[in-house]
């Protein structure tokens, strides 16, 4: 079931981590986003930290569409950009995987034209989401 915050939405899924995140990467290339970024918290904190933690990932998803027309709205959007996921494991079995929203984000920028671009970007989003609880 998929559960808000006020910068995100996300659901538990009853998969691997590993899994969990090749299940959100297909949703969302049907969605039309592909990954820019990973990063595996996990062995970042063990090597610069030497600190153990679960199992985490943060992908930066971008919907090349929808960044060019941001982008072209407001030069400094890219700040903004890509959208954020996060994968991790629950230690339970199963993993979490929470998107962030695309209309929070840009809420910072007083900028009405890109709504459109933001409201787009968020039911694509919210659809990977619908589709991992399929």
């Amino acid at each position: 079931m998929t559960q808000t915050t006020a910068y995100g939405f996300h659901t538990q899924v009853n998969l691997p981590y590993e899994q969990a995140i090749e299940k959100v990467t297909a949703a969302l290339k049907t969605e039309g986003f592909g990954i820019l970024t990973e990063i595996n918290v996990k062995a970042t904190f063990k090597k610069k930290l030497d600190v153990d933690f679960r199992k985490y990932v943060i992908l930066g998803a971008c919907n090349p569409a929808l960044a060019n027309q941001a982008l072209n709205e407001e030069l400094e959007i890219g700040l903004l950009l890509p959208c954020n996921v996060i994968v991790y494991d629950d230690e339970k079995g199963g993993s979490v995987i929470s998107v962030v929203d695309p209309i929070s984000m840009l809420s910072v920028v007083a900028r009405p034209s890109l709504d459109k671009i933001a409201d787009e970007a968020r039911a694509r989003l919210q659809r990977v989401v619908a589709a991992l609880e399929s």
